[in-house]
């Protein structure tokens, strides 16, 4: 199966579907019905297939090593059927090492806590194709993105506290995510990991959805139901590190083959985990492989690419003495940026309508800029600056936001520096962090209106956005992935009046150009006032391409309401209100403008006209002109 090209591909680093060739295939030679498998073990004295169809007896079958050096094991075993579980025993040339390792490029593997790999082939009929070739209109920087961060196994839960499977929770979140708006769905990781609750960031299956929800066709049949209700599905995928199970890539042929042997390189003292060796070309082939396989075989849309800082950085989590420099005795990973360019470059090539985004929380430069430019070549970049200080201001007592002002209006100046998306992840609501609605100050209702108010600011906010199952109606208590979401509060309702303002708000969103069209450059924003930090008011406006109807936005980040208060407009006329947070239907008090004003010939703001607004306390207002002179 392996040709003279795929090992030369192999060796250069640039082979990208390794997995055709690799690991375990179910196929037939000479009339007898059997698998064909291939490891890469160049430092193994023997290698052999050990499984249910031959009692998991070492001497049974074992593989023949190539001759062209490239390490690499295979043959063929008669008797495979589908659905057996089998692992590699691997003797070392080295100390009598041995070891049972799972197939790195399995396709499905057993249920946690068993670690055995199993013979499967993918086979699903597909029902996407109005979703796969419309797709590139939906994953554009130019279209309306809102994401919903979920993790399956916490999502909802049913009786006796058992998580749903691919298939049982398939219909209830895309009807739920739909009704609510969001386009994309993004999966905390799927990919097989041995303890529930690293919530799959410590992959050792980078082949294989969690057999815990079920098989891998069942997984398919998830993002096609996604895809069947217009929803688009990004994964969570883990190339920064990978744990030390025994049955996993460490030490895996007695050893460092996917990690550095030196710790200083090779080990996160953070993480307790491993990090791969992105300098060896055969280790840049398997990730970049593992990234395509999931494009190409289960249709996702995208990819967000965690811990990318932790890749960049050879002293990321580390004190001085604790790391080796590159070979220019700089801190930065040489490796580690040449894999992430040639990744996005093979992603990008092969599916250009998908989008890779990266988890990257330092001022690297460009790294949603383009390879041919000097760029990492990612399409999106989390804005961790944005998310830090937003959250940092909004946790003060309002009577204190005056006195750190630059907090909120800071993210503007480097706004469009990247392509960023606004996250308010899962990691800002774990760990003794509490939930978003217990950042808020004040008692209940000051709470829940600075709740509405921080998604009122960040949905008109330039860049795209990203929400964690649960925030959505404003969940009391700290994620926690043993249990299903407080769906129950939604009986409450503030809790309700929160959902229903996230829901309004994607649909706003998308209904309005100037909200979601030109994120990424400056000519989509315009300050009104940011100087206002004796009354902690915001205003701005939003711009469309090429003309189009603007809107303004304004912010009192305080409890109190302020009357007559002016802001400065570029034309006359009655500018309609699209939205206002502290609309009674929301859970608000009520407070508002009727619907709309009509503008006055007095300057304000170095602009001919302006509104005489009420504003309602800790809310966000939204208004658009019907005026002709109103598009720009």
């Amino acid at each position: 199966m392996l040709t003279k090209h795929d090992i030369y591909l192999f060796r250069q680093g640039t082979h990208a579907r390794l997995y055709e060739k690799l690991g375990c295939h179910l196929i037939e030679k000479k009339h007898i019905a059997g698998a064909h498998f291939a490891v890469w073990a160049p430092n193994a004295a023997r290698v052999s297939v050990i499984g249910d169809w031959n009692g998991w007896a070492p001497e049974a079958h074992p593989l023949a090593v190539r001759a062209d050096e490239s390490g690499i094991w295979e043959g063929f075993v008669p008797g495979v059927v589908r659905g057996q579980g089998y692992k590699y025993h691997v003797v070392s040339k080295f100390g009598g090492y041995q070891a049972e390792k799972a197939d790195p490029f399995a396709f499905s593997t057993e249920p946690p806590p068993k670690s055995a790999s199993r013979a499967c082939t993918l086979e699903y009929e597909w029902g996407d194709a109005d979703w796969i070739t419309s797709r590139r209109e939906a994953n554009a920087l130019d279209a309306p993105t809102s994401i919903y961060e979920v993790h399956l196994g916490s999502w909802r839960r049913t009786d006796g506290n058992r998580f749903l499977s691919y298939r049982e929770i398939a219909l209830p979140l895309a009807e739920y995510v739909r009704e609510l708006g969001f386009t994309h769905v993004e999966l905390m990781p799927v990919t097989e990991h041995p303890f529930y609750g690293s919530w799959g960031y410590q992959t050792t299956g980078y082949f294989a959805p969690t057999a815990r929800y079920g098989a891998p066709e069942d997984f398919m049949y998830l993002v096609d139901t996604l895809h069947r209700h217009g929803i688009g599905v990004i994964l969570d995928w883990v190339p920064s590190h990978f744990p030390g199970d025994g049955h996993g890539l460490a030490y895996f042929d007695g050893t460092c083959l996917y990690e550095h042997a030196d710790p200083k390189q090779g080990y996160h003292p953070e993480w307790a985990s491993y990090i791969f060796n992105y300098g060896r070309n055969e280790v840049r082939a398997f990730l970049i492989s593992s990234a395509l396989f999931w494009l190409d075989r289960y249709h996702v849309d995208g990819l967000r690419v965690d811990g990318v800082a932790s890749m960049l950085y050879l002293d990321y989590g580390r004190k001085e003495g604790e790391w080796i420099p590159n070979r220019y005795g700089g801190r930065e990973n040489l490796g580690a940026v040449e894999f992430l360019r040639l990744l996005n470059e093979a992603c990008y090539r092969d599916h250009p309508d998908v989008q890779t985004i990266a988890e990257e929380s330092t001022a690297w430069p460009m790294v949603s800029r383009p390879v041919y430019l000097g760029g990492l070549g990612f399409g999106l970049k989390w804005n961790m600056g944005w998310m830090h200080d937003t959250l940092k201001y909004m946790s003060q007592d309002p009577i204190f936001r005056k006195y750190c002002h630059d907090q909120i209006t800071f993210s503007i100046w480097y706004a469009f520096y990247e392509n960023f998306v606004l996250p308010l992840s899962h990691d800002e609501v774990v760990h003794g962090k509490g939930a978003l609605i217990g950042k808020m100050p004040g008692e209940s209702w000051q709470q829940f209106a600075n709740l509405r108010l921080l998604y009122g600011y960040m949905w008109a906010h330039p860049g795209k956005k990203l929400l964690f199952m649960g925030c959505e109606f404003g969940q009391r208590r700290e994620w926690a992935h043993e249990e299903s979401l407080e769906w129950h509060v939604l009986g409450l309702p503030e809790h309700a009046g929160v959902q229903r303002w996230v829901a309004d708000l994607n649909r706003l969103y998308r209904s309005e150009p100037a909200l979601h069209q030109v994120d990424f450059e400056s000519s989509g924003f315009e300050w009104v006032d940011c100087h206002d930090s004796q009354q902690s008011v915001l205003s701005f406006l939003r711009r469309p391409r090429g003309g189009g109807p603007l809107v303004l936005v304004v912010c009192n980040f305080t409890p109190m309401m302020r009357t007559d208060y002016i802001v400065g407009v570029p034309c006359g006329g009655f500018w309609r209100e699209l939205a206002n947070s502290d609309a009674s239907v929301y859970g608000g008090s009520g407070v508002g403008n009727l619907g709309g004003l009509e503008a006055r010939f007095v300057a304000a703001h170095g602009r001919s006209h302006s509104l005489a607004m009420t504003l309602p306390p800790l809310a966000v207002l939204m208004f658009t002109s019907e005026s002709k002179m109103g598009s720009e």
